[in-house]
């Protein structure tokens, strides 16, 4: 990336994988399983998602949904979480709004405290993985593969502009495979 990228008020150019007209994705400082990253506007003034205009919210989303999809293509993920923290009782933890996007799998499952209210959600299609989530204890049966927040080492700047280079490349290659995304 060219011009400087800031994340609230953290310069993060070297580790931003794609940009749009006014949204960009990044690697997180402290993912909780890798392939954990985030989709966040340009400009930095937005807090909240009302802030966006409707060009910006349409950018905004359309980034999520490429993103959502290359990062579940590229982690061979099972299910995605996909997360905004909108205001600080929310736990927003910086000031810019951001969506978190989480590769989930069937296996080793890695759970996190966001999603509490997930076990209690249910939908036809998804009872058959629903069922077999439950059978193997759900939420509790995997707390211990948790990390808690004050025991995620964070990545080292080297780290993330490699992982965003890597990204980069294999996203650039996941579009030529997928020009409808474009």
């Amino acid at each position: 990336m060219t011009s400087a990228v800031y994340f609230s008020k953290f310069l993060v150019t070297k580790q931003v994988f794609y940009k749009s007209k006014h949204s960009y994705a990044l690697v997180n400082l402290k993912p909780l399983v890798p392939g954990h990253v985030l989709v966040v506007p340009l400009k930095t003034s937005v807090v909240n998602l009302a802030d966006l205009s409707r060009e910006e919210n349409e950018d905004f989303f359309n980034t999520v949904q490429l993103i959502h999809r290359f990062i579940k293509h590229h982690y061979k993920a099972d299910s995605l979480n996909i997360a905004i923290q909108d205001g600080p009782e929310a736990g927003q933890t910086v000031p810019h709004l951001h969506t978190h996007i989480i590769p989930r799998y069937r296996t080793n499952n890695v759970g996190d405290k966001i999603y509490e209210m997930i076990d209690n959600w249910s939908y036809e299609s998804w009872e058959e993985r629903r069922r077999e989530y439950l059978s193997s204890g759900g939420r509790e049966g995997r707390k211990q593969l948790a990390k808690p927040d004050d025991q995620r080492v964070e990545s080292s700047e080297e780290r993330m502009e490699q992982e965003a280079v890597e990204l980069s490349k294999e996203l650039a290659r996941f579009l030529e495979n997928n020009p409808t995304l474009k």
